[in-house]
C-alpha cells in the first residue's frame, strides 16, 4: 500500500453555501480565500454547481477565480470540480488559459463528469450519457490546452499546455482511480461518500484505500502522484457552539445526501456527523476524529471545507486560523517559506 510520507498541502475549499444573498455568498467566499492566503493555506478551491441554490451557489468558478487572482498573490486556485459535460470544452480551455497567465500560473484545474440529473436535461443532455460526453469533452479540452490543432489548422490561442500537468479528476471510484493514474492527473477524493450496499458500515477510509491503490498502481514511474483528500472540517473554540450549527447543516443536508446514496438510520448528531464523514468541534475533537482517518497519510493535498456544518461567516474565518495554527501541523502540514510573488501585469 504505497503512502507514506508525502509532503503535504493545505487547502480551503468553498461550494457558497451561506444563508446570504448571491452577492453576499461570492463576496464571503472571495474574503475566506484572502484569509486563507493570509494564514498559510496553500490552495483554495471552489466548486460550481448549476441551478440549485442549495446544492451550491455558483455557476461560473472561473470567473470568481479570476478576481480572487487579483486579490492575492501566492495562493494556488482550483476548480473543484468544473462540471465538463455541460461546458463547451473549448471555451473552458480559452479561459483557463486567460485566467492562469493573469494569476501568475496559480491555477489547478479539477474536473468531473457529475452534476445533477435536472442540469443535463435543462442543458439538452441525457445524464446517462455523462461519462461518455465528460470522455469526449476532456480530449477535446486537452487537444484545446496544448496548442494542438482543433480542427483542420486552428489552435487555441494563447496555448496553456503546461495546465496539462495541473489537472485533477475528481472520482468515487477504483476505475476512475485507474483513469486519473493512467493519464497522469491528479487525483481528487470526496469528503464523503454512499456506502456500499453490502457493505453499509464501510468507513470513508475502507472505500477510498482501494481508489486509491488504484491509482498508484497505473500512474507512470516518472510523475509524482498528486491527491486531494476533501474533507468537512469545522473547527471551533466552543464545541457546543459548533455542534449546534453543525445540528442544523447536517440535518438539511443529509436530504440531498439520501438521494444521493447516502443511508442516515436517524437524524441523531452524532449519527449524521459519522454518516456524512463530519469532524466538527474543539481543536482536541477534531484532531481526535481525522487521527482515525487512514487516508490522510497518503495524499499530498488535505482540503477542508465548512459544509455541510455551515457556519455563518465570521466562524468560517474562525475556523481557517485554527486550522493553519492547530490543526494543520498535526498532519505534516508546515506553511510554505516561499516568499509571495509579486504582482505584475501579464507581458
Amino acid at each position: 500500500m504505497p503512502s507514506s510520507h508525502l509532503h503535504k498541502r493545505l487547502g480551503f475549499f468553498t461550494r457558497l453555501l451561506e444563508d446570504a444573498s448571491p452577492g453576499d455568498r461570492y463576496r464571503f467566499a472571495v474574503e475566506q480565500i484572502v484569509h486563507a492566503e493570509q494564514h498559510g493555506f496553500d490552495s483554495a478551491w471552489v466548486a460550481q454547481h448549476h441551478f440549485h441554490r442549495d446544492e451550491g451557489g455558483l455557476p461560473s468558478p472561473l470567473v470568481l477565480l479570476s478576481h480572487v487572482a487579483a486579490l492575492t498573490s501566492r495562493i494556488r486556485l482550483g476548480t473543484g470540480v468544473i462540471t465538463l459535460p455541460l461546458e463547451n470544452p473549448i471555451r473552458v480551455a480559452e479561459d483557463a488559459a486567460v485566467l492562469d497567465l493573469l494569476s501568475g500560473g496559480r491555477l489547478e484545474l479539477g474536473l468531473g463528469a457529475g452534476g445533477t440529473p435536472a442540469s443535463f436535461t435543462a442543458f439538452g443532455y441525457d445524464v446517462a450519457e455523462r461519462n461518455d460526453i465528460y470522455a469526449k469533452h476532456l480530449d477535446i479540452f486537452r487537444t484545446a490546452l496544448s496548442g494542438s490543432p482543433i480542427v483542420g489548422d486552428t489552435k487555441q490561442y494563447p496555448p496553456a499546455p503546461h495546465l496539462l500537468e495541473r489537472f485533477w479528476q475528481a472520482t468515487f471510484s477504483v476505475s476512475g482511480g485507474t483513469r486519473a493514474g493512467k493519464a497522469g492527473d491528479g487525483l481528487m477524493l470526496s469528503r464523503t461518500q454512499p456506502r456500499p450496499a453490502d457493505r453499509p458500515q464501510a468507513s470513508l477510509p475502507d472505500i477510498q484505500h482501494p481508489i486509491i491503490d488504484a491509482y498508484f498502481e497505473h500512474l507512470p514511474r516518472e510523475i509524482a502522484p498528486r491527491i486531494v483528500a476533501s474533507r468537512t472540517l469545522f473547527v471551533a473554540d466552543n464545541r457546543e457552539e459548533a455542534r449546534r450549527y453543525a445540528a442544523v447543516g447536517l440535518k438539511r443536508a443529509a436530504i440531498g445526501l439520501a438521494k444521493g446514496g447516502h443511508r442516515f438510520d436517524s437524524d441523531d448528531l452524532d449519527h449524521l456527523i459519522g454518516a456524512t464523514d463530519t469532524h466538527v468541534g474543539t481543536v482536541e475533537d477534531v484532531l481526535d476524529s481525522l487521527s482515525r482517518d487512514t487516508t490522510l497519510p497518503r495524499v499530498t493535498d488535505i482540503v477542508f471545507q465548512v459544509h455541510s456544518a455551515d457556519p455563518p461567516h465570521e466562524l468560517t474565518l474562525r475556523s481557517i486560523e485554527l486550522i493553519a495554527s492547530e490543526v494543520a501541523p498535526h498532519l505534516g502540514w508546515t506553511p510554505s517559506e516561499k516568499p509571495a510573488p509579486r504582482l505584475s501585469l501579464v507581458r
